[in-house]
């Protein structure tokens, strides 16, 4: 059998989130025949799907009907085995799992999301569990220096915002938003544990710092990340067990990730995001001999048959991920598009043509390297080369017939 007909008789899985391009790539590398959805179908994420769908809405936005749309016909293609949730449908899981006629939700039940996604719900487990975390509230606090406004269905940073800089914008009203808590902000880097779960137990795939940068009021808007990184030994062992805990009692399953601050020997938890991470990415890259099949390939068997990858060796090298984001407005051009595509540090490659305003992402870069400094290194020069490419991939005006495209690269 050739591998194009073995690839024809394998059956379809399909990914959605904002963008879709992780999953994709990484259901493809286990064989599986791909329908993304999101808001860009970048080049990238085409390539590695049959069938994309356009479910956007307003800027940067998931239209809930288009999204539903997309998996009803979805659901029509022979073999598909179910779909999977990416960043950006945290608000639209539940309605979307009680709407007849969409495939198989793969991921977790509506009950068990709402166990960690509801902050009354989470912080009351982690204080029985005695899990560490910030201090939180549920009504506006008096004074806001040193609080944050967060909302329990956002994600990438984008659902937090100082609570000092809501007050400063509307000092008269002390009405809190649906879906808003309130947490104290508290020293410590951000970190990110990966962990596959199934039948009440997990499985921690590696630690990761979580890149930030500053958006306007938003100082913690996702940026990127590095991994795998060590962590102390004792401080290790306790988030291992946390997340054990969690897990045991919630019934967690699949690919799943937990947000943490680390400050020295202590660590406090966030969040937990109930849906394959980015980060997937930076352990696939680092040790991709330890994942053949991809990572996506785990989160499908431990939700479908309850099984756990076995535990990873340490990875003998480390990766990291950055989004770069326009610098002023442009327009991707062609050459622009195709020095990305062929760039194996590029990812998230925008198509030809596609417009793109100051600050919105342009593509993510990604790196391997043998240390964490090595990484950083790698990401600014390379950072470095795409903004250079911004400014210097273009098309002259010329007539149309004597068009040349000039890139430096």
């Amino acid at each position: 059998m050739t591998a194009r007909t073995s690839l024809a008789r394998a059956p379809f899985v399909a990914v959605a989130g904002l963008s879709a391009r992780m999953l994709a790539q990484s259901a493809a590398r286990a064989g599986l025949r791909v329908v993304a959805l999101d808001i860009f179908g970048d080049r990238d994420t085409r390539e590695a799907s049959e069938l994309w769908f356009d479910i956007g809405g307003g800027p940067l936005s998931i239209d809930v009907a288009r999204l539903t749309d997309a998996l009803a016909r979805s659901a029509r293609l022979p073999g598909l085995i179910g779909w999977i949730d990416g960043s950006g449908l945290e608000p639209f899981i539940a309605q979307l799992c009680s709407t007849p006629g969409l495939p198989r939700f793969i991921g977790n039940s509506v009950d068990a999301s709402a166990q960690v996604r509801d902050p009354r719900r989470f912080f009351a487990l982690l204080d029985e569990l005695e899990i560490p975390h910030p201090q939180v509230a549920f009504t506006r606090p008096r004074e806001a220096y040193g609080w944050l406004m967060k909302r329990a269905d956002g994600c990438g940073g984008t659902h937090v915002e100082p609570l000092a800089a809501v007050a400063a914008r509307d000092p008269l009203t002390h009405d809190t938003p649906p879906q808003a808590y309130f947490q104290r902000q508290s020293r410590g880097r951000p970190m990110s544990a990966l962990f596959v779960a199934a039948r009440g137990s997990a499985r921690v795939i590696g630690f990761a710092q979580q890149l930030t940068c500053r958006m306007g009021t938003l100082p913690f808007v996702h940026a990127g990340s590095i991994g795998p990184i060590g962590l102390p030994p004792a401080v290790e062992m306790r988030v291992r067990a946390a997340i054990a805990a969690l897990c045991a009692r919630v019934g967690l399953v699949g690919i799943n990730s937990c947000d943490f601050l680390l400050d020295g020997e202590s660590f406090e938890v966030l969040e937990i995001n109930t849906r394959p991470s980015s980060t997937m990415t930076l352990y696939e890259t680092a040790s991709p001999e330890a994942w053949p099949r991809g990572l996506l390939a785990c989160h499908i068997d431990a939700c479908r048959l309850g099984r756990l990858p076995a535990e990873p060796a340490r990875a003998a090298c480390c990766a990291g991920q950055q989004v770069l984001f326009a610098p002023h407005p442009f327009t991707a051009s062609e050459a622009f598009s195709d020095a990305c595509l062929r760039d194996p540090r590029c990812r998230d490659v925008p198509m030809p043509g596609t417009r793109l305003e100051a600050g919105q992402p342009v593509c993510t870069l990604l790196v391997r390297a043998a240390s964490v400094d090595a990484v950083r290194h790698a990401l600014d020069a390379q950072h470095t080369l795409v903004l250079e490419r911004i400014e210097t991939c273009h098309e002259p005006f010329h007539e149309p017939d004597r068009a040349i495209l000039h890139c430096h690269t």
